[in-house]
């Protein structure tokens, strides 16, 4: 009889531990659901990397949600504080500035019910920017999005972009093909007067016409009569 009373408070002991489990990963799991996340979506040049972060604004705030869209005051393409995409969509946003406190900044207007925090060109952000994103993320419980180039033109990695690889919750590739063999690309090559460029500043605000994404391969080697053909027939 014994033994059997043994077995039985055994049994009823596993069971309720296992009952507890299951509400402790419940409750964990709701609450991981609701925590925000800091994103780095990035891509080689003509990735599609602008119409994206133009596309999830559109989203939520067709939702009524408050969106909050920045950009470095570093990219010019479309002028300052405007974030344009190379199939004419643009809106205005945040001018940020390198020196800029990104968190106080946000913090500020965490009363106006944000939903979303969403940066183009993200690249251009200080390492030290990237981090008072991240307490935006931890410390406000707001989603920040952010959207730009992983490298440069010469394979190195941004000082922004490599704040947010180490930082990030949650990284993802958007892909294009390379101009000149249709495989994936990787990078972006910077063409200046029809040559191709393997020095020079880092920071050198193009577009179609100062930079084509390609693979690895033919970063080192490109196509120079393809290049003539691209930049010079104009």
């Amino acid at each position: 009889m014994l033994i059997i009373n043994i077995i039985i408070f055994m049994i009823y002991t596993d069971f309720f531990k296992l009952i507890k489990r299951r509400i402790v990963f419940s409750i964990a799991r709701k609450h991981s659901k609701n925590m925000a996340q800091l994103f780095f979506e990035y891509g080689a040049m003509s990735s599609g990397k602008s119409i994206e972060i133009l596309k999830v604004a559109h989203n939520y705030e067709s939702q009524g949600r408050k969106v909050l869209l920045m950009t470095p005051i570093m990219d010019t393409r479309a002028g300052v504080g405007v974030v344009a995409s190379r199939i004419g969509l643009s809106r205005e946003a945040v001018a940020v500035q390198p020196e800029d406190d990104l968190y106080h900044l946000i913090k500020g207007m965490k009363d106006d019910h944000l939903a979303v925090v969403l940066i183009d060109e993200a690249q251009f952000l200080a390492a030290k920017q990237v981090d008072q994103l991240a307490y935006v993320v931890d410390h406000l419980n707001i989603p920040v999005m952010t959207f730009g180039l992983k490298q440069d033109a010469f394979n190195h990695l941004f000082e922004g972009s490599k704040r947010l690889i180490e930082l990030a919750d949650k990284l993802e590739e958007m892909k294009t093909i390379c101009s000149f063999c249709g495989k994936k690309a990787t990078t972006q090559l910077r063409i200046v007067d029809g040559k191709p460029q393997r020095e020079g500043a880092q920071v050198f605000i193009g577009g179609d016409e100062a930079y084509i994404p390609t693979c690895r391969h033919h970063w080192f080697k490109p196509d120079l009569d393809k290049i003539t053909e691209m930049f010079l027939v104009k």
